[in-house]
């Protein structure tokens, strides 16, 4: 895997997303000398036009990444691949075409962009049919061994077993013989060579998944496997690198302190940070003005109350202070005085609060927040008070998740639904631990985009 800004990205995704820019800058000069034949003139010098080229497949393959393209899903089954790849250059197209009217210069963005609309899927769909039609998925396949075949193993079995998870467990080692979980399992003393298995079994890796490490890692084994060139591994930064998150199961202080992370507080990376939510925040309250606008009037129009309210939220350091939302709920939603978490099909949201919270317009008055410094546009989600209370009691590490500013977006948002429970609560502070673990302004780009994925097809929102 790369490790591109601390985030990891298999080597076989970040060789597709190349080829699939080239192919696009291919498709739109395929398309530039068709429409030039046409028109009947002559299409010029490539060294013309490489701007709007290089414009035309940056913009498609940020578009791709935004709608999901180059998830699990995306580079396994062909038709979640087709309809969001229809959908990834449909936006290109249309920010290239409201860039040539802003450009009048731009002839190639305002002439050529069917064109190259209808390029660009052929040549994609023809790239995505042969990976998922030939062996070549297997190049998103990860073969590992794992040292253990107790509790912990079982769960990198099923973690392997999960749909689309790019893995593959070629074989489990019984280090002791009390570790009978995982059904197989070779015990250790089977084994007279372990780099010579591991070469066998063709591993790209070995994960250690032990129950108990003291007096139980063959340090001599593994250090010839890790000679050989396979990645060794324990089970914790293993979960964290395929999910995620960091594993609450597996991980413990000292692996937290002296793991590689927790740099969001570098000034640059802050003073960057800030700088972005200022004039994103700008943009966002002046372009969605008339959205809010619109559903404040249906707010009124559908029930009785006020269009906006406030509620205290825990920010940065555990500080509280007051969010703004167009109100999705009845005003008696929470008539006992008491937060309430809330649930699928939430019978307190009314008419014109589900679609508002479907297409979260609610959320926009928040880019006031931004503004103001209470907020970022990418961070964990700010919790109410009795929440958080609550909470620190009973999972550990949740303070920690306060040591970065709260966001409109976050990493748990795109990769998790709407908490509404301890248990959802759980799972999204493991994602909220890894981005405080392994910010970098690449993630935030990263989950920038992928929101737009969640805005489209918004799984999981209440």
């Amino acid at each position: 895997m790369f490790r591109l800004f601390k985030h990891y990205v298999p080597h076989a995704v970040v060789w597709l997303a190349l080829i699939e820019f080239f192919a696009l800058l291919g498709s739109a000069e395929g398309a530039w000398h068709l429409y030039a034949h046409q028109a009947g003139f002559d299409p010029g010098s490539l060294g013309d036009r490489w701007l709007p080229l290089l414009t035309f497949g940056l913009s498609n393959s940020l578009a791709m990444m935004a709608t999901g393209m180059y998830g699990n899903e995306g580079l396994r089954s062909m038709r979640f691949a087709t309809a969001r790849l229809l959908a990834a250059i449909s936006l290109g197209v249309i920010f290239l075409s409201v860039l040539g009217f802003l450009l009048p210069t731009a002839t190639l963005w305002r002439a050529n962009s069917l064109y190259a609309m209808i390029f660009a899927i052929a040549v994609l769909f023809v790239i995505r049919l042969v990976l998922t039609q030939s062996s070549g998925t297997e190049a998103f396949r990860r073969r590992i061994l794992v040292l253990g075949a107790g509790p912990r193993a079982a769960r990198l079995a099923a973690l392997a077993e999960a749909p689309g998870s790019g893995l593959e467990m070629v074989g489990f080692i019984a280090m002791s013989a009390a570790e009978k979980t995982v059904a197989g399992a070779v015990p250790r003393d089977a084994i007279a060579n372990l780099s010579d298995h591991v070469v066998d079994l063709r591993a790209g890796e070995v994960v250690l998944a032990l129950e108990e490490r003291r007096n139980a890692l063959p340090l001599n084994d593994l250090l010839r496997v890790k000679t050989t060139g396979v990645h060794v591994n324990d089970i914790a930064s293993f979960i964290e690198r395929e999910t995620g998150r960091v594993d609450l199961a597996t991980t413990n202080p000292s692996g937290l302190i002296f793991s590689d992370g927790f740099s969001a507080g570098q000034r640059i990376s802050k003073v960057g940070k800030r700088l972005f939510d200022i004039l994103a925040s700008l943009i966002v309250l002046i372009v969605g003005l008339p959205l809010i606008v619109i559903a404040g009037i249906a707010v009124i129009l559908d029930s009785r109350g006020p269009v906006f309210y406030r509620q205290p939220r825990v920010g940065l350091f555990g500080e509280p202070y007051d969010i703004f939302k167009i109100r999705s709920m009845r005003t008696d939603a929470e008539a006992a005085g008491k937060a309430v978490w809330a649930a699928e099909n939430d019978p307190r949201v009314t008419r014109v609060g589900r679609v508002i919270r479907k297409l979260r317009i609610d959320e926009l008055p928040q880019t006031w927040c931004v503004l103001k410094g209470d907020m970022s546009f990418v961070g964990p989600r700010p919790e109410r008070p009795s929440f958080v209370e609550e909470l620190e009691k009973k999972l550990p590490y949740y303070a920690e998740r306060h040591m970065v500013k709260p966001g409109l977006t976050g990493w748990a948002q795109i990769n998790y639904p709407y908490g509404a429970s301890v248990e959802d609560a759980r799972v999204k502070l493991e994602y909220d631990l890894y981005y405080a673990k392994n910010y970098s302004p690449f993630l935030d780009l990263l989950i920038l985009l992928q929101t737009v994925r969640v805005v489209l097809w918004p799984e999981g929102a209440r």
